[in-house]
């Protein structure tokens, strides 16, 4: 299968409660410069001419996507979620596999990451196509990082050195993530990212360096810092 000429679909999981928000609304719904999150990261990804359409993955019961009327000129599937992340993405990968077959990259990103700037894309795309296990952003580790103890006491400082946060954009092939998906979910395997399923099976993704203004929103604060840093990425694009 070549990676080169395979189109890009994204997959966006968007079945999160958002308890930390301390909001009724899941996070995805809450609003800054008068779109919701989801709307904000759909608009990104879909704007980018290397993305082909988006299957957004919902909870069951949701009732605010209708609501949206969200539209765009590509191709906007949704499906249901399931129990925890990996479980949706699973879920929609099935929906884009039936769509477009098996020959398709899965471009796997976070409802609650509406700042992903087009370069960042650019980036992850080039080496996601050019590495057979794929690719997904990330930043290095700059903070000192403490091990903790049973008692809330430092145990001992762990290197920094080699470490990475995961973001997202993570783009695999269709059959590799699916598969390794199902293992995970067969095995009841813990896994933290899709990264993490394909590692589970003996793959080593590209980690691609990311802008830090990727970020998730996951607290109230950081939807004041959201709207701050679009408001920031729109300045610059007016500034180019």
């Amino acid at each position: 299968m070549d990676n080169n000429l395979n189109p890009i679909w994204a997959i966006v999981p968007a079945s999160g409660l958002g308890r930390r928000m301390q909001s009724e609304l899941p996070k995805q719904y809450l609003s800054f410069q008068g779109k919701t999150v989801i709307e904000h990261c759909l608009d990104r990804l879909l704007s980018h001419p290397g993305i082909e359409g988006a299957v957004v993955v919902l909870q069951n019961d949701d009732s605010h996507w209708e609501e949206l009327g969200y539209t765009s000129e590509k191709p906007v599937l949704t499906t249901a979620g399931g129990v925890e992340r990996h479980h949706s993405v699973y879920n929609g990968l099935l929906v884009l596999q039936d769509r477009c077959g098996s020959e398709v990259l899965a471009l796997v990103h976070d409802a609650i990451r509406p700042l992903v700037t087009h370069l960042d894309l650019d980036n992850v795309i080039k080496a996601a196509r050019a590495h057979e296990a794929g690719a997904l952003l990330a930043a290095p580790v700059s903070d000192t990082l403490k091990l903790q103890g049973d008692k809330m006491d430092i145990t001992r400082t762990v290197s920094r050195d080699q470490l990475w946060r995961a973001f997202t954009p993570q783009i695999f092939p269709l059959p590799m993530l699916l598969r390794s998906l199902k293992v995970a979910i067969d095995d009841n395997l813990e896994i933290t990212d899709d990264a993490s399923a394909i590692e589970l099976q003996g793959f080593s993704p590209r980690l691609v360096s990311g802008d830090p203004s990727n970020i998730k929103i996951t607290n109230p604060s950081d939807l004041n810092l959201a709207e701050l840093i679009w408001l920031n990425q729109r300045d610059q694009q007016y500034d180019e």
